[in-house]
């Protein structure tokens, strides 16, 4: 009896095929011929599940934030974290402090100047969910503010773009030598202490007296 498919896995290694070789070469100078190669399969293999080159860069994308994803989750690992803690957490994920994190902030910031360069990809929204990350740390601080463990007065989606900003910045000066990744860190954890409060909850601004 023939062995079955598993074509979400067949998807799954010629996207970790396409991760691969880009990570080395490049986004832009890889051809399906390459990731074929990579993978370990045939070029009409790869046709045969993407069709086009951008429909194989889109599910690679994909692939990659659903990676970054997990990797923020081991990073949470253990008892339920805080705000604060969530949000480092997403923040030093994106830092290209190893092989694994290099790669993601590379392709990642090779797919965002590909969207707008190529025509194809450009007439493709760049992701789902483009604020999925903004909004997720103004929850957050909201929510700390909310509870007495962030400053009520700073302006949660100010301090979200700020941050997730910042860290894309920072991780960009990793990537081309200009500062080494402890610098990178202490920054960002210079302005979460900014905008998070130390030691007990104080009450929020507007809660009414017990």
């Amino acid at each position: 009896m023939p062995k079955r498919v598993d074509h979400e896995e067949r998807r799954t290694q010629i996207a970790e095929a396409l991760i691969r070789v880009a990570g080395r070469r490049g986004l832009h100078a890889v051809g399906m011929r390459d990731v074929a190669a990579e993978a370990g399969v045939s070029l009409r293999l790869v046709q045969y599940y993407f069709q086009t080159k951008e429909k194989l860069l889109f599910y690679g994308l994909q692939h990659l934030t659903d990676r970054f994803t997990a990797r923020v989750g081991a990073r949470l690992a253990g008892p339920a974290p805080g705000p604060r803690a969530t949000i480092e957490a997403l923040l030093l994920a994106s830092l290209p402090t190893d092989e694994e994190s290099r790669t993601f902030h590379l392709l990642y910031s090779s797919y965002s100047i590909l969207s707008v360069t190529d025509e194809a990809l450009a007439a493709q929204p760049f992701i789902d969910n483009p604020d999925a990350a903004e909004n997720a740390v103004t929850g957050l601080i909201t929510q700390a503010q909310e509870s007495g463990l962030a400053d009520p007065d700073v302006d949660p989606r100010t301090e979200a773009i700020s941050l997730l900003a910042m860290a894309a910045t920072m991780g960009t000066s990793i990537l081309v030598g200009q500062r080494g990744p402890d610098s990178a860190v202490a920054v960002l954890r210079h302005h979460l202490d900014r905008i998070f409060r130390t030691g007990t909850p104080s009450p929020a601004r507007d809660a009414p007296p017990s």
